[in-house]
């Protein structure tokens, strides 16, 4: 077996020993920033239900990183919109994601949210991506708690490999201003 053995680099002087490793600051960043996410609940139907199911002990999104359920923008960086959005109500979707501290992300859950569902009438808006950017969809109607936990799994895989300098990107700025957002 010695002698099929690749020859293996040795590690840089001074990045060995116990309590040692070298990676990247982004993958840090990104495996910090998964692990933490502080979600605001914006739930106005019956999505909200199973979002409170998701939270509860049966399927504890608090698994996930996700313990600490905001109810302040300021203090929040994941924002779940669950439900019916009025047009009216849009404004106030938007100003909610607007205080929210960067870097901030959003999950359309269920189908009113995502496209407006059933509701194809002049006063519900026909998806929140209207207003603001959504990072995940979560479809159903209403979603199951494990697909809204699926859906927080597939933010948090963004979130891990998303560059730290993304939102000072030229990219995501030009995003924010198609949205007329500074």
């Amino acid at each position: 077996m010695s002698d099929s053995k690749v020859n293996m680099v040795s590690p840089p002087e001074g990045l060995t020993g116990e309590g040692f490793f070298a990676t990247k600051l982004n993958d840090v960043v990104g495996l910090a920033r998964a692990n933490s996410l502080w979600p605001l609940p914006f739930a106005t139907s019956c999505c909200g239900i199973e979002f409170m199911a998701t939270m509860a002990a049966h399927y504890d999104l608090a698994r996930f990183g996700s313990e600490r359920v905001s109810f302040s923008p300021r203090q929040a960086d994941m924002l779940l919109v669950m439900g019916t959005i009025s047009k009216k109500m849009a404004p106030i979707l938007r100003q909610v994601y607007e205080q929210m501290s960067e870097p901030r992300w959003v999950i359309a859950v269920g189908a009113c949210a995502s496209s407006g569902g059933v509701f194809d009438t002049y006063s519900v808006l026909q998806g929140i991506d209207k207003v603001i950017p959504v990072d995940v969809y979560v479809s159903g109607c209403p979603p199951r708690p494990e697909q809204i936990v699926d859906g927080v799994m597939r933010l948090q895989e963004l979130v891990k490999s998303e560059s730290v300098r993304r939102r000072s990107s030229p990219e995501y700025q030009e995003l924010l201003a198609s949205y007329n957002i500074s």
